[in-house]
């Protein structure tokens, strides 16, 4: 029996099952699964947990590390111009199952950036999920499509919600077995990214990664959401953004199934007045000004780590949590300019230390012309220095002071190879 879906005119997901007496029956039918993610966690949590800290770092190029999501249905040329203004080389682009006769328009629209690195978000729908044959055609056809002109896709998304359509990590394994077995037959150089998990849920993601199906991963791939804890330096169960990244680390690890590659596909936060745009309630909601410090920080707490590839802001135009509110108009929001300042500053430089002391966080990226430090506190913090010291704000503007004053708003110190340090 197939479940009906419904459009949702505020969603970037609008594939949403909503038949709640169908829900609990395919629920049930998949208790073998639930069982599995039980037992595979208690196996290789455990483990995770002992070695998370041990793990080494790898070495992480920020040249395509500072990703964005873009979607066809929102302005395409506007789109495009906001691209080039960003200067962005790492994209994703959505393409849910449910729209194949729209194929062209999307090979139109990622043909436009030929010249990115790009991943392809394939976005499932039930009726490919309970139609095995008719996923493979179609995923035939996607890969034909796309391949030449994209790095890899992302097959599925936010798999541990009933409503986006899978019930169970074994009916996800299922679809993705069907993907590999199709990149294994024709398509060597495609790279297939999952699971997709959303939010801090390991356990479905160590499913995922432990099972008896022939399959692998060529980069696991997360939804990794903080923000209903607030900021990204916040606490779940003890574990900050940091030790959570440090966590799905030695996951994927442990893994035979997977590759020693993360990419962070969604995130971001809900911003505050713009119901009902913003997928949350207004609680979790915040201004614009945290909003641009939280989104900055997170990709300065990730690319800290040394073990996340990418991390794909979730998204460039949206009125509930992009950087463009086009509610009205087109407004560029506080952190467009943000996102704008972070990439002409740390694209291209390479991790050199990262130091928290104090709540005061400090990562220092260098190349072969200068080093540049960002900073921010979690408490208001003064720091004399002996002259003038020319740094950057979180927006770009020059200031120069004797003294910095550090809060939840990084600032960026750029030291030429034969300047002097604060």
């Amino acid at each position: 029996m197939k479940a009906p879906f419904s459009w949702d005119h505020f969603s970037d997901q609008p594939y949403q099952l909503k038949d709640r007496p169908f829900k609990k029956r395919m629920r049930r039918k998949e208790w073998r699964s639930f069982i599995a993610t039980l037992f595979s966690t208690l196996l290789i949590l455990p483990i995770s947990l002992l070695l998370q800290h041990l793990i080494p770092k790898r070495m992480i190029d920020s040249q395509d590390f500072f990703g964005m999501s873009i979607n066809l249905d929102k302005d395409p040329k506007l789109t495009k111009m906001l691209i080039d203004e960003l200067s962005l080389t790492t994209l994703l682009i959505r393409f849910p199952l449910w729209e194949m006769e729209r194929i062209e328009d999307y090979v139109a629209f990622i043909k436009t950036y030929k010249e990115k690195k790009i991943i392809i978000n394939l976005m499932q729908d039930r009726e490919h999920i309970d139609d095995e044959q008719q996923l493979r055609d179609d995923l035939l056809k996607v890969f034909t499509a796309f391949s030449p002109y994209i790095e890899g896709i992302q097959i599925g998304s936010t798999i541990n919600r009933a409503k986006w359509g899978f019930f169970s990590v074994q009916e996800y394994l299922r679809f993705y077995q069907v993907a590999y077995k199709t990149k294994k037959q024709g398509f060597p150089e495609l790279k297939l990214l999952g699971p997709s998990v959303i939010d801090f849920e390991y356990h479905f993601t160590i499913h995922a990664l432990f099972n008896f199906f022939k399959i692998r991963y060529d980069a696991l791939s997360a939804l990794l959401y903080v923000d209903r804890r607030g900021a990204p330096e916040n606490t779940q169960m003890g574990f900050d953004l940091t030790n959570k990244i440090n966590l799905l680390d030695a996951i994927t690890v442990l893994s035979p199934k997977s590759n020693r590659k993360i990419y962070i596909t969604e995130t971001n936060w809900p911003i505050s007045n713009t119901a009902p745009y913003a997928p949350t309630s207004e609680y979790e909601c915040v201004d614009e000004e945290s909003y641009a410090d939280f989104m900055v920080r997170y990709y300065l707490i990730a690319f800290a780590s040394q073990k996340v590839d990418a991390v794909y802001w979730h998204q460039l135009i949206a009125p509930g949590y992009g950087l463009i509110d086009n509610r009205e108009g087109i407004k560029k929001r506080t952190a467009f300019y943000a996102f704008k300042t972070m990439l002409e500053q740390l694209q291209g430089m390479q991790f050199h230390s990262y130091v928290v002391k104090d709540k005061l966080y400090t990562l220092t990226l260098s190349n072969n012309i200068q080093k540049t430090t960002v900073q921010w506190s979690l408490q208001p913090i003064i720091i004399t220095c002996d002259t003038n010291v020319h740094y950057l704000d979180r927006d770009a503007n020059v200031l120069q002071s004797e003294q910095l004053t550090l809060s939840g708003s990084p600032i960026y110190l750029i030291k030429k190879t034969t300047s002097h340090e604060c």
